[in-house]
């Protein structure tokens, strides 16, 4: 389908109305020095990569056109509107922040695109604010006039009848005024400390006596719901049924004669500051890193402002007063309407209205899981020595596979052991508990706890010390580097002696996020893989720096450099006149010597395919350089999370599943690890899959040389393509019913 068809829309960041170097204690191995992409002429492309930050922010512009999309339903489009807004408050947080931070520095470089330090700064900032602009005009115009349709009211005090107010004075009494704090700001109370993504109130009062003015701050406690559901917690879960919600900050507002007794309130205004929340953890000391990272979680709350979001209507005197006590630039105050932070969304789009919400999925257990003509549980163990199971969530559930492997491992009296990494999981983890009952019934348990996960670090610190209390051996790993790679290894005493059953996967072992990110996992008993598995946990946990593997590739030694490698036989095959394709699906590419490599594919002929959900450095289509590249998205109802990289091989073709994408991060200062699939029936089962992603029938956004991203949803007749996430879900339900025959 052509961009310019009817059907197709670019990614913009206009308004809504123009809608549709590591302290590694490991060696390294070198990177195959073959020098950056050229063109026939021999002349290297300076501008061959497209800018990182403004690609993400591209990534987060797709989101947006799936909240501005009338064809899907309306609270999923509340919903990505609030995925929008938690996407954008942790660009800033992070990406901005760090960047002027290294501008401050001195340490900031130019992009691989080409852009100064201050040139992307400005780019970036200019650009997040147009999108944060367009993102408040998708409410105001498209989705609230929607939600009103249906019954569901964002209201203001003054809308309400005298019954609902005097409700909400008592609910205010009860559950609101006991927990708020207002901070005075004179010569005996200097400016409050304004936490960062709180939302608050400037509030002026008067002295009725002197008539002098006073300042004064109230944070909205975000420990309440963002949105109060004026008409009971059951509101709206009918259709036809009204349901009312007003902003916490109105109900403080018309209350805030209580707060301030005696004094008269003259005004108030909503504000919100966005921090540097970016960590710096010193890891010389590895007997001290995690008194470090508690250390360094507090210096985040202090971390400098670097956004300051304020209400059209705010008096010019309040402003300068916020912009010079907070120490903001001009340019780092962005005006947009009320109400601020629409996260809080989440509230109504959580509301339980079926015919408003995606059909309700159930995942199903693996064909190879499932035993035939009963409900009881399959023996994983059993399952797994029969063959390879490869599962694909949240199409395959997760708590009857590597949910039910590790229960399964915690209770078995032949389990001699149990290694795991953990990266993030959840505040009631199943994946815990099982570990914590390992131990205590007395096997070796070693879990790898990286609390260097960015904002789940004190949850991780917390899991921790449980585990520790428990029995559980608990390290961290690796000096100077995270480990990411998502691992589990399980060693049992059978009649022939010890075997290791390991899981390796895209995702983490999260139970609840698992329901909605689209992620792989292997569960085998080979031995090549248990050997490669127990080299790495040895790795992690001790000192084992020249360990070398059979079907793994691990970062930071090998990921990028085994990549490459094959990158290069696929080159080579193309010239012999043999089959040659790469197929690579990623959150995010943005590696310039696997981008400069895909280049030389392309030169050389070789068919590349780049599925990546985030962003994307890579420049398709540009004629000498990239001609034969394309690049896709999908985005839609799970977070494709997967990672995957296919080649072709001369007929006989290799794919590899994994934790990495191709950042420098995961590739330099992370432990990644892909691992090669071993079934030919799953390599030609995802092969074909990643086919079915890359289809022109699929809906998809397509990546153009110029780095614009089309939206491809429809045919040119504006028949809808194929959502490739109902395609499996449909797909898995056919088979499981062809099963039971």
């Amino acid at each position: 389908m052509d961009s310019d068809t009817a059907a197709s829309t670019r990614t913009s960041f206009g308004s809504a109305e123009a809608m549709p170097a590591p302290r590694a204690t490991q060696d390294r191995i070198d990177i195959p020095d073959f020098g950056p992409a050229l063109l026939p002429s021999g002349e290297v492309t300076p501008d061959r990569f497209l800018d990182r930050e403004i690609s993400w922010l591209h990534f987060n512009a797709r989101v947006l056109e799936l909240a501005e999309d009338p064809d899907l339903y309306l609270l999923e489009r509340v919903n990505f509107l609030s995925i929008f807004a938690s996407n954008l408050d942790e660009f800033f947080m992070v990406r901005v922040a760090g960047l002027k931070r290294r501008i401050a520095t001195g340490l900031a470089v130019p992009s691989a695109a080409g852009l100064s330090p201050v040139e992307q700064l400005e780019e970036i900032t200019e650009a997040g604010y147009r999108l944060q602009q367009r993102h408040a005009e998708v409410f105001a115009r498209q989705i609230r006039p929607a939600l009103d349709d249906e019954n569901i009211h964002l209201i203001s005090w003054k809308e309400l009848d005298d019954a609902s107010k005097a409700q909400l004075h008592r609910q205010f009494a009860a559950k609101v005024f006991p927990i708020l704090t207002p901070l005075a700001v004179d010569p005996a109370h200097p400016f409050p400390y304004i936490s960062g993504l709180s939302l608050n109130l400037a509030v002026v009062v008067r002295n009725p006596v002197s008539g002098k003015e006073f300042f004064a701050r109230v944070k909205v406690p975000d420990q309440l719901p963002r949105l109060v559901s004026v008409d009971g917690p059951r509101a709206g879960t009918v259709a036809g049924r009204t349901a009312r919600f007003i902003p916490l900050e109105e109900v403080i507002a018309e209350h805030l004669d209580q707060l301030f007794p005696g004094m008269d309130v003259v005004e108030h205004y909503t504000f919100r500051v966005t921090r540097n929340e970016d960590l710096e953890v010193e890891e010389d000391d590895a007997e001290n890193l995690l008194q470090a990272l508690e250390k360094e979680l507090l210096r985040r709350r202090f971390g400098p402002p670097v956004r300051l979001e304020v209400t059209p209507d705010i008096n010019p005197s309040i402003r300068q007063l916020l912009v010079r006590e907070l120490g903001v630039e001009e340019d780092e105050v962005y005006t947009l309407p009320a109400p601020l932070d629409l996260r809080g969304l989440s509230v109504i789009s959580r509301i339980d209205r079926a015919d408003l919400h995606y059909p309700k999925q159930v995942p199903h257990t693996s064909l190879h899981l499932k035993e035939s003509e009963t409900s009881k549980p399959a023996d994983v163990f059993a399952a797994m020595r029969r063959r390879d199971i490869l599962l694909h969530h949240p199409y395959d559930s997760f708590s009857t596979s590597v949910q039910a492997f590790l229960e399964q491992a915690a209770a078995d009296p032949r389990v001699q052991a149990i290694k795991q990494t953990l990266y993030r999981t959840s505040g009631d983890s199943p994946i815990v508990d099982a570990l914590i009952d390992a131990a205590e019934s007395g096997k070796q348990v070693l879990a790898l706890v990286e609390i260097k996960a960015r904002f789940d670090e004190q949850a991780n610190i917390s899991w921790a010390r449980k585990l520790e209390q428990a029995g559980v051996h608990v390290v961290y790993g690796i000096v100077g580097l995270k480990t990411h790679c998502k691992l589990s290894l399980v060693v049992r005493q059978e009649v022939d002696g010890l075997r290791r059953y390991c899981h390796i996967g895209t995702g983490n072992y999260h139970p609840r996020t698992a329901r909605y990110y689209e992620d792989l996992g292997l569960l085998t008993a080979n031995d090549k893989v248990g050997e490669d598995l127990t080299k790495l946990f040895n790795q992690l946990s001790g000192y084992a720096p020249k360990s070398t593997f059979k079907r793994l590739l691990v970062a930071p030694r090998s990921v990028r450099s085994g990549l490459i490698d094959r990158i290069e036989r696929e080159i080579a095959n193309q010239k012999a006149g043999l089959d040659a394709r790469v197929i690579i699906k990623v959150n995010s590419m943005v590696d310039e010597a696997i981008i400069d490599s895909l280049y030389r594919a392309s030169q050389a002929g070789v068919r590349v395919d780049v599925i990546v959900r985030g962003i994307c450095s890579v420049r398709p289509g540009v004629p000498g350089l990239s001609e034969n590249i394309t690049v896709r998205s999908v985005l839609g109802r799970f977070l494709e999370h997967s990672r995957v990289f296919a080649f072709a091989n001369a007929g006989d073709p290799v794919v590899y599943i994994g934790s990495a994408d191709m950042m420098h991060r995961n590739l330099d200062r992370r432990v990644e690890a892909l691992v090669q699939l071993g079934s030919k029936d799953d390599i030609t089962d995802l092969i074909e899959l990643m086919d079915r992603y890359l289809d022109a029938g699929t809906a998809s956004w397509h990546l153009d040389a110029d780095g614009i991203w089309t939206r491809h949803h429809k045919d040119g007749e504006g028949t809808p393509l194929q959502d490739v996430q109902s395609w499996l879900l449909a797909s898995r339900s056919r088979q499981r019913a062809l099963a039971r025959r």
